[in-house]
């Protein structure tokens, strides 16, 4: 694993706590429990990001089911494993197991049909998985897949211990694991052992949150609980967000420039309008996905 000593940084005007957001139990896939963090009521605010779901069970009676072939189209899913292994096929030919700490970031463009299924029969399982948007030129293109195991997403170390997981975007002069790609998105897993602060960088025009999945901390300048996500406001003046921590905590720090254009949703279809998704549907159902 590739880590390394900050780069300092310090924010001289940070982010500050806009409101705090509980997570709503669910059901996904062959009835997977988990908790939507961004539900579709905060698309807008938070645009270019569609969902954040969050599982975490010991229970394989709560993800053994897991995810079976469904179609995707229009945007990107980005699934990261804390802890367990999920397989992941699709139909254009991918194929790649996500072990603990590993991402899998997914391109659907055109349209994809996909599975991510469990490899244990027990023990924890615990992740998020994102979708991200893509621009209305974007959203045909040729669907992609990558696959990056844990031991390649490089980390940061600051000064006061806290460790940094750089998934994608910019942290303390150490670049993502992930490509930038159409929103620059930044997303940054934050481990707090013991109590610590630390300053982040985000471009000021990025629409940002921050879930905190372990413990709690202050961001910016608000409490943050566990199990409950930040949003973050969108401020020019702001270059960053500041994080303190009195006890250990974890949180993921998730960022991306806004594409500021119409979203049509139905289900596993992210379009621009009505006649694309119907579009889309009928191009499902005639078998013309990848």
């Amino acid at each position: 694993m590739n880590t390394t000593t900050e780069s300092p940084f310090r924010v001289s005007r940070s982010r500050r706590v806009e409101r705090l957001v509980e997570g709503m139990p669910t059901q996904d896939g062959a009835g997977v429990k988990l908790v939507r963090v961004l539900t579709q009521d905060l698309q807008r605010r938070l645009d270019p990001f569609l969902m954040l779901d969050n599982f975490r069970s010991d229970d394989p009676g709560d993800y053994i089911a897991g995810f079976p072939d469904h179609p995707h189209r229009g945007f990107e899913t980005v699934t990261y494993m804390l802890a367990g292994c999920m397989r992941h096929r699709d139909s254009v030919g991918n194929e790649g197991l996500i072990n603990s700490g590993g991402v899998q970031w997914m391109t659907a463009g055109r349209g994809i049909i996909h599975s991510e299924m469990p490899e244990q029969q027990d023990g924890l399982m615990e992740g998020f998985q994102l979708w991200v948007n893509l621009p209305a030129n974007l959203k045909m293109t040729t669907p992609g897949w990558r696959d990056i195991p844990g031991a390649q997403v490089p980390e940061v170390i600051s000064a006061e211990g806290v460790r940094v997981r750089v998934i994608a975007g910019r942290a303390h002069g150490v670049t993502g694991a992930v490509p930038q790609g159409s929103v620059d998105p930044v997303f940054l897993d934050l481990h707090f052992d013991a109590p610590g602060s630390i300053d982040i960088e985000l471009p000021p025009g990025h629409n940002a949150f921050a879930y905190v999945y372990r413990g709690s901390l202050r961001v910016g300048d608000g409490a943050v609980p566990q199990q409950r996500m930040a949003v973050l406001e969108t401020r020019a003046e702001a270059d960053g967000v500041s994080f303190r921590a009195d006890a250990p905590a974890r949180a993921v720090l998730i960022a991306g420039r806004p594409l500021n254009e119409p979203i049509a949703q139905y289900g596993p279809f992210v379009m621009n309008t009505h006649d694309e998704l119907m579009q889309a549907v009928r191009d499902y159902q005639s078998g013309n996905f990848a």
